[in-house]
């Protein structure tokens, strides 16, 4: 049995200590991936008990790191990611137990087609290997792509931010906990022993060999240097410019809880709306209310001209705000000459992860559907349905906006992929 690492000191060869922890995963996922359902559900129901016995502790740990981040300065937006209450923690227990329930991914048959020559040929899905995840501010990411990756039989390892060490220690012991009620490997699920730069560097360039993928939850910055830098696949979004295009066929009052729900329900999380358009057919009717319950809301509006107009609360929009990701408070605003016009803004400024359609024409929303290239293409629903545990894959360990193998919510199907199994009866090739 791999023993958990305790937190290294500053004086720890980073680099050898993070490659030993490279070497214990690959160990541990080969044991994952013949693992059965009933122990990967055992173990995550055992965690899930664990963070609900250590609450306290995981508050006080969170304390700890809020209090920093606050000592900083940082923006309320990134403390709201940060902080944890007994609600939050709760909704992670909900998460690992939502995820146990689901059907086991492993070893599902994909596809099976029988050859003229009697060979039967099936697909069949696998784990990965060994996941590295590389995130910032979320302590509760370190709950998420743990249990993921377990019920997908992949290993983990994790590399949770400096502010939020403490945190995501607290939650990474829970999960132990759960293994080790399970007779798994506690190598399964490791985390970096600190919060240095050289841990990142070194899951980068692979950490030997033994990391498969990395998925990184972060940041602009973190995601490029990830995607720059990485000598390992990345499933990755760099940003999430969302945007909520308001159709001439529109119910204003369905367009104004839609997009106030999708700015303001939390503006801190990649599928809160940054862009409104507004059809200028619909204009004269739709513009002035909803312009008037984003900044009634709290939410500052930058707009063109047209938008300005509605009310002198809107700031002008610069040509860099149709390219924002605010994460805050915040969004651009414009109108656009219909459909094709919202469908070319967006497919210039957007970034291929989440937009929305409101209309009551169900061709124009089929257009949208059809036309508009992101990840995730909503009609009448807010984007903050960009969630895997909306979707029902019991969470997500990231959005995926690339076009290879895994693309939106990254849940517990793409975290497989998949081999030949070829079963014959003494079959040889001409």
């Amino acid at each position: 049995m791999n023993k958990v690492r305790p937190l290294a000191p500053e004086s720890v060869d980073v680099g050898a200590e993070m490659r030993a922890i490279g070497q214990e995963a690959r160990g541990a996922a080969r044991t994952l991936a013949i693992a059965s359902r009933d122990a990967k559900d055992r173990a995550l129901l055992a965690a899930a008990a664990a963070l609900r016995v250590r609450t306290k502790d995981i508050l006080s740990a969170n304390l700890r790191d809020v209090t920093g981040a606050k000592g900083r300065g940082v923006a309320a937006a990134f403390l709201d990611r940060l902080t944890l209450d007994e609600g939050r923690i709760e909704a992670m227990a909900l998460g690992l137990e939502e995820i146990a329930a689901l059907p086991d991914p492993v070893g599902r048959v994909m596809a099976r087609l029988e050859r003229p020559n009697g060979l039967v040929i099936e697909r069949v899905a696998t784990p990965l290997g060994v996941i590295g995840v590389i995130y910032e501010s979320r302590p509760n990411v370190t709950a998420d792509a743990g249990a993921l990756c377990l019920k997908s039989g992949n290993a983990v390892i994790l590399r949770g931010g400096s502010d939020s060490f403490h945190s995501s220690a607290a939650i990474h012991a829970c999960l132990v906990e759960g293994l080790k009620a399970a007779s798994l490997p506690e190598a399964a699920i490791s985390i970096a022993p600190s919060a240095s730069r050289e841990t990142v560097a070194e899951m980068l360039a692979g950490l030997g060999g033994a990391l498969d993928v990395i998925v990184p939850r972060g940041g602009k910055s973190l995601v490029e240097r990830v995607q720059k830098e990485a000598r390992v696949p990345v499933f990755a979004h760099l940003e999430g410019v969302v945007h909520v295009y308001v159709d001439r066929a529109a119910d204003l009052d369905k367009a104004k809880a839609v997009l106030i729900n999708s700015k303001l329900r939390r503006t801190g999380v990649c599928g809160a709306a940054e862009t409104l358009l507004i059809d200028k057919a619909c204009a004269a009717t739709h513009l002035k209310p909803l312009v008037e319950a984003l900044l009634d809301a709290g939410c500052a509006v930058a707009g063109d001209r047209a938008v300005m107009a509605a009310d002198p609360r809107v700031t002008e929009a610069s040509p860099e705000d149709w390219r924002t990701e605010y994460l805050d408070a915040i969004i651009s605003a414009k109108v656009v000459d219909g459909i094709d016009a919202a469908i070319e803004h967006i497919e210039t400024y957007g970034s291929y992860h989440t937009d929305c359609i409101i209309t009551e024409d169900k061709a124009a929303a089929e257009k949208f559907l059809r036309e508009v290239d992101s990840a995730i293409v909503l009609h009448n629903a807010s984007t903050q349905f960009a969630d895997g545990g909306e979707f029902g894959f019991g969470g997500e360990i990231g959005i995926a906006t690339g076009r290879m193998h895994a693309r939106g919510p990254v849940g517990l199907e793409q975290l497989c992929t998949f081999k030949y199994r070829v079963r014959g009866d003494g079959q040889v090739r001409d």
